[in-house]
C-alpha cells in the first residue's frame, strides 16, 4: 500500500511541475507593449545613409515582450510607408528569421512571415542593431502595409 501512495504522489507532483513549467514558458512574464513617441518603445528602421535608426510610421500596434529574454519581443502593426520607399531608404536585413510567438498571440505567425520573406511577398529591414547583446530588432513589411517586428540573434551568436 505504501508503494502505491508513493507512486501516486510522484505522478501528481510530476503533473503539477509539468503544468507549472508549461505556464511559465508560455504565459508568464509576457506583458503587453504599447508604441508611442511619448514614452513607449518606438519602432524604428536603420537609415542607409546615416546608419542610424529613425522612427517609422506605425498604426494599430499590438505587441508583447518579457524581461526574461531579449528574444521574446514580438509585434504586429500596419504602416502607411510604401515598400519601394522603404527599400531605397532603409537597411535591408538579409538574414531575417522570425521567431515563433506563443499560440495565444495570434497576430504573429512566424512560419508564414518566414515563407513570405523567402518568396518575396514581404521585405525585412534592420530596425536596430544590437538592441541587446547579440540581438537585433527586425521589421518585416508587406506591400499592403502589414508589418511585423521581432528580435533575433545576430551573427555574433550564429555559427
Amino acid at each position: 500500500m505504501t508503494g502505491k501512495i508513493a507512486g501516486v504522489a510522484i505522478v501528481v507532483t510530476a503533473l503539477i511541475a509539468g503544468a507549472a513549467l508549461y505556464y511559465l514558458q508560455v504565459y508568464a512574464y509576457y506583458e503587453e507593449v504599447t508604441v508611442s513617441a511619448e514614452g513607449g518603445p518606438v519602432v524604428q528602421l536603420t537609415n542607409v545613409a546615416t546608419n542610424a535608426p529613425e522612427p517609422m510610421l506605425v498604426e494599430d500596434f499590438n505587441g508583447i515582450d518579457a524581461d526574461s529574454s531579449p528574444l521574446r519581443f514580438r509585434g504586429c502593426f500596419s504602416t502607411p510607408m510604401s515598400v519601394p520607399m522603404l527599400t531605397e531608404t532603409f537597411v535591408i536585413y538579409d538574414a531575417a528569421e522570425p521567431t515563433t510567438a506563443p499560440n495565444w498571440f495570434d497576430c504573429f505567425n512566424a512560419k508564414q512571415i518566414g515563407a513570405d520573406l523567402e518568396s518575396g511577398k514581404a521585405f525585412a529591414f534592420l530596425s536596430e542593431k544590437e538592441i541587446g547583446d547579440g540581438v537585433d530588432r527586425v521589421v518585416a513589411v508587406y506591400d499592403d502595409g502589414r508589418a511585423f517586428v521581432w528580435h533575433q540573434l545576430n551573427e555574433k551568436y550564429q555559427d
